[in-house]
């Protein structure tokens, strides 16, 4: 089966939930459908504008209410905290599908070297943090730390100079056997998995080639049409473990071998997914967005190179420190750099860039909209564009007309 370049984008972006007319009235409904369909969302603690596991959900269903997202995983316990793609809010469903990972964790395997190290050499400081835990309850890395002898807390250089009562439990969190209850101002609040998740930690692990074989079709579920690479990369499988699940699924009739045009390697399509003839498309998409995550793979379906410049020294930047894409249509148009500036309630663009060959014209208010829209679910009541960017005198002009302060 051959795709065109056209057919494999609106695969993907059909897949990803893009496309779609937003609800008029958004429900928790909306927003639990959304975190199901790509499997998972990205935490990170970048809060330049928004917390990124907040983010995917509006480019796709418009503003909601981002306490619904915390009240779906830590009130109602539909979402968990693990490391999926990076770490990561999960559907709990797919809990059972993570724990041959947590078991291989406790062995020192597939994690940091580091970590491997220290659970090794701090067993007993290990056991004496889940002990507290299980003794005192919910708790802090924090709590934890004031409960623990001091001198088993002195500070190292290395792991983002976490204490050793806080890589203990970070380990413990690796291996399953705590999670995150809440949390409280980002900080995670730990408690034993076997109290948060009492009817899914029980029971036996199920095998790992099951496991990882649900984990490849919810990933090609979510992508719509991917390599075997990209495939793998969604859950941080390893490649050689990837490849023989493919092809069970591919034998289950759960995927199909497709050669998409101008793509080197062989892609999968999900059995899933249906191409629509026609998808339009607009939205600022964030940088952990799993649209972008995979940057090969944007640049294999859209053209369109990325990478998040926060890490590059300013004077290196190309397009600035925290950098949006715009979607209009099938296709990235635009970029912009984005800051929400809470003392000033002011939505910021530090930098607005259309891209080569693309008609301003035809998107800017589309922009426009959604920097408004944006700009309304953040709180903010003004937005300020600076003069930095090819796309920013228009952009101003467009906000101007339809009276939105700048």
């Amino acid at each position: 089966m051959a795709l065109s370049l056209g057919e494999a984008r609106r695969a993907a972006l059909a897949a990803q939930g893009f496309g779609r007319p937003r609800p008029a009235r958004v429900t928790k409904r909306h927003l639990l459908s959304t975190i199901q369909r790509l499997g998972l969302v990205q935490i990170d603690s970048v809060n330049v504008l928004v917390r990124a596991h907040y983010f995917p959900a509006f480019s796709r269903i418009g503003p909601y209410p981002t306490e619904w997202l915390d009240h779906l995983a830590y009130r109602k316990r539909l979402l968990f905290e693990y490391w999926g793609h990076a770490a990561s809010l999960i559907p709990v469903s797919l809990l059972p599908s993570f724990r041959w990972r947590m078991e291989r964790a406790k062995q020192g395997t597939g994690i940091y070297g580091g970590l491997v190290k220290f659970a090794k050499e701090n067993q007993p400081l290990i056991q004496e943090v889940l002990e507290q835990i299980r003794q005192h309850g919910p708790a802090g890395a924090g709590d934890v730390e004031k409960a623990i002898k001091e001198e088993q807390v002195a500070r190292k250089a290395g792991w983002w100079e976490w204490t050793d009562s806080k890589t203990a439990l970070e380990w413990l969190f690796w291996s399953g056997q705590v999670t995150t209850r809440t949390r409280r101002n980002f900080e995670r609040v730990y408690d034993l998995t076997e109290r948060v998740f009492p009817d899914l930690d029980n029971g036996a692990i199920r095998d790992r080639e099951t496991a990882q074989r649900e984990l490849v079709a919810t990933a090609s579920r979510a992508l719509g049409v991917a390599t075997e690479n990209d495939l793998a990369d969604y859950f941080r499988l390893k490649i050689n473990e990837t490849r023989p699940r493919i092809r069970e699924l591919v034998e289950a009739g759960e995927l199909v071998e497709v050669k998409v045009e101008g793509w080197r390697q062989p892609a999968y399509l999900s059995s899933e997914v249906r191409i629509p003839r026609s998808l339009e498309a607009a939205a600022l998409v964030s940088p952990f967005d799993p649209l972008l995550w995979e940057r090969k793979r944007t640049e294999r379906l859209f053209g369109f190179r990325y990478r998040i410049e926060i890490y590059t020294p300013a004077a290196q930047r190309q397009h600035g420190y925290y950098v949006l894409p715009f979607l209009f249509g099938q296709n990235f148009v635009a970029r912009l750099d984005l800051k929400a500036d809470r003392t000033k309630e002011a939505l910021r663009v530090v930098g607005a860039f259309a891209e080569a060959q693309t008609e301003p014209k035809s998107f800017v208010h589309a922009v426009a909209a959604e920097l408004r829209s944006m700009a309304d679910w953040l709180g903010l009541e003004k937005i300020v564009i600076s003069k930095n960017g090819d796309l920013a005198p228009m952009l101003r002009s467009a906000l101007a007309a339809v009276g939105r302060r700048v």
